[in-house]
Formats: structure tokens, C-alpha cells, sequence
């Protein structure tokens, strides 16, 4: 009734859980938000685990880091959005919070203050960042020739989660 297709959850989670194995850009083409947010829950559950409250924030900040990239790529594309839409945008950008995730649940069993946590943080930053901007740039027309600069943007969001995980 409600049109959540959780044997397509699955699949767009196992496909985004190999770190070195390209995700999958025609499964990733239907766009769905019931994932994303069973992910920004459980990311939101983990952060309360470690004793901070950031339930609003996490959800304010994907909105805010769909938008931004929503806006970065059709500026980059030039009016030609191709098949990005801002529905599958924020679905992306959903989906690629899965590394973050397992981050969040990593960091309760890490030391803080140290360089450790700090390294581990990068590696799943980095995790974040190649799969999205994969799916972004496959996803959408004219995102090869920019590559760069939408990892950057990518980069730019996964690394403000990570900050709310290490401090």
C-alpha cells in the first residue's frame, strides 16, 4: 500500500556496502526515500548511543546537502539536468549515508580525541564520496566532464557528518 519495496532496499544497500566495487547506477535510477531515511534513523540512533542529540540536525543537513548539490550539478550542466531530479538527488545523497552509518556505529568503540578516529572518519568520508559521485555522474547527463568537481561537493557533505561523528 505504501509502495516501499524493501527487496529494492536491499539490493541498493548491498550494492553501496562493497567499498573497491562500483555501485550499480541502473538499480540506484528509481528513487525511493524510505531507505535514506532507515538510514539517517539508524545514524541518528548511533549519534544517541554516544550521548548527543542530533536527530533534527541530520535531517536538516541532508536537505541542505541535497539541495546544494542538486544546485551545484545543474549549474555545472548548464540548465541540462538530464535525469537528476531533486527526489533522486536526495535519495542519493540517502543511499551514500551508509558509510557514515557504519561509521557512527564504529566510533563507540573507538578512543576520542585520537588520531585513530580521525583516520577511520577519513576512510569512510572517502567511501561516501566515490560512490555518490559515481552515481551522481552516472545518473545524470554531461557528469562525466565534471567529475571533479562533484566529488568535491561530495567530499564537502560527507565531511560535515564526520565532523558531527568525531566531536
Amino acid at each position: 500500500e505504501l509502495g516501499i519495496n524493501t527487496r529494492q532496499i536491499w539490493r541498493k544497500t548491498l550494492s553501496i556496502l562493497h567499498p573497491l566495487r562500483s555501485a550499480d547506477p541502473s538499480l540506484h535510477a528509481d528513487a525511493d526515500l524510505s531507505g535514506p531515511f532507515l538510514f539517517l534513523l539508524s545514524f541518528g540512533l548511533f549519534q544517541l548511543l554516544a550521548g548527543k542529540f542530533h536527530f533534527g540536525i541530520v535531517l536538516g543537513w541532508v536537505t541542505v546537502a541535497s539541495l546544494f548539490l542538486y544546485f551545484v550539478f545543474s549549474m555545472l550542466s548548464g540548465g541540462r539536468r538530464g535525469d537528476l531530479d531533486l527526489y533522486r538527488c536526495v535519495s542519493l545523497v540517502g543511499y551514500c549515508m551508509l558509510p557514515m552509518v557504519i561509521f557512527s556505529a564504529i566510533s563507540l568503540f573507538l578512543p576520542r580525541g585520537g588520531g585513530l578516529i580521525f583516520g577511520v572518519g577519513m576512510g569512510f568520508v572517502l567511501w561516501s564520496t566515490r560512490v555518490c559521485t559515481r552515481l551522481l555522474a552516472e545518473l545524470a547527463s554531461s557528469g562525466d566532464e565534471h567529475r571533479g568537481l562533484i566529488a568535491y561537493a561530495c567530499w564537502l557533505v560527507y565531511m560535515l557528518f564526520s565532523l558531527l561523528v568525531v566531536f
